[in-house]
């Protein structure tokens, strides 16, 4: 199950990044389970990283990796997560990494891993480098829709994004795609998620758009609450669309950050819509908070509450659920008569309980949707916050159950 159509978009190619996929059979035999980014040696990337302090081995390197040199290459597998594998995985993350610069003709340090998958068994490291030479051989730039589906795990739908935009006379191309749908609360970006650009950005600011961007679209993002082991978003600038550098002084940083924004928004929104076993998009919206703090811990409480899922998941309009979860959030001194709740454009609670002008049918009516906004004003201050979300079905609980068979 999945919310929405889930088409994937025209991808504009990138100039100076090109892409190769591969088949290792790292879970399923004949499966295109290896990606590999090639980049231009103009090339600078940023990226934000899992704050699981259980973080795979792929993470620990790319991390390092990062702080050392400009990256030529990432390297890409799902089936398997390479975490929990203690000092094993580390070598075995290292060795993927000395492979492929052996045969790119690259060093080490320019190769980023990464992976996705089960965690606690030891990666196969034969089975990877034995599918490098696939993936190398036929590196394209116009091959972003294979690459989605190639970083799939329980995801039911590839997931992408990309645009166009003038600069000054420039076009500067932004294509992307994004995995992930269960084991999702990031805690930094999105499960795994790349995003490149032919801009040319300087790379001080590349880190802070990187950090920016993923912390109001993948960083707002929550299936079940858990935060992963692997996640890692990736932000990658080619410098080949023609133009100077953009700094954060040039005056077309404002319309290249928008750009960048709608791109990660999508990609992100694309990982709720496909959570597992979905059946709703919901948006979280609070409003008139004291401060940033307490705007997420009410919508996080409410994404978060089993209670307010299931309810989701059977198109029941149990309002009380919601007025609970925002009154157990923390948040001191809360006036209740001055709190809103709206479903919709439905307004549930007012004055401390039940809107005078409220009915089941109305709210039945908007719980019956695919997309639902829940709206919390709590009229207490001048910030505000967003989260997305989903419901819970019997299938989430199928798909979990069963993820390892």
């Amino acid at each position: 199950m999945a919310v929405g159509p889930g088409t994937l978009p025209e991808f504009f190619p990138v100039p100076g990044v090109r892409i190769g996929i591969a088949s290792a059979g790292i879970k399923k035999p004949g499966r295109k389970d290896v990606v590999i980014f090639e980049l231009a040696a103009s090339a600078r990337v940023a990226g934000i990283f899992t704050q699981n302090q259980f973080c795979a081995a792929p993470v620990v390197i790319s991390r390092r990796h990062l702080a050392e040199t400009a990256p030529r290459y990432l390297l890409i597998n799902t089936g398997n997560a390479n975490a929990g594998t203690g000092k094993q995985g580390m070598a075995d993350a290292e060795r993927c990494c000395q492979a492929l610069a052996e045969q790119a003709g690259a060093d080490p340090s320019q190769v980023l891993p990464f992976s996705t998958g089960v965690i606690g068994e030891p990666l196969p490291v034969d089975k990877i480098v034995t599918a490098m030479p696939e993936a190398l051989v036929d590196v394209r730039e116009d091959r972003w829709a294979e690459a989605a589906s190639g970083i799939m795990t329980t995801d039911t739908r590839p997931k992408g994004a990309s645009c166009q935009v003038d600069l000054d006379g420039h076009t500067v191309t932004i294509s992307g795609i994004s995995k992930g749908a269960g084991m999702i609360r990031p805690n930094m970006a999105t499960m795994l998620g790349f995003i490149a650009t032919d801009a040319a950005i300087e790379p001080g600011l590349l880190q802070t758009l990187a950090s920016e961007l993923g912390e109001k679209s993948f960083n707002r993002i929550t299936i079940d609450s858990d935060t992963s082991t692997n996640d890692a978003c990736m932000l990658m600038a080619s410098g080949q669309y023609g133009g100077p550098e953009i700094t954060a002084d040039s005056p077309q940083l404002p319309k290249l950050r928008e750009a960048l924004r709608q791109v990660y928004l999508d990609l992100a929104h694309a990982i709720v819509r496909d959570g597992e076993g979905a059946t709703k998009f919901v948006t979280i919206d609070v409003s008139g908070a004291g401060t940033q703090q307490e705007a997420l811990d009410v919508a996080y409480t409410v994404a978060h509450s089993p209670l307010v899922k299931t309810a989701l998941f059977a198109s029941d309009p149990n309002w009380g659920r919601i007025l609970a979860a925002v009154g157990r959030a923390g948040v001191p001194d809360l006036d209740l008569e001055a709190i809103e709740i709206y479903l919709g454009d439905v307004c549930l609670v007012r004055n401390g309980g039940r809107a005078e002008d409220y009915s089941e049918e109305r709210g039945q009516a908007v719980m019956d949707q695919e997309e639902i906004t829940i709206a919390i004003d709590l009229q207490r201050g001048d910030l505000r916050e967003t989260v997305w979300t989903c419901d819970f079905s019997h299938e989430y609980v199928t798909i979990n159950a069963e993820y390892r068979t």
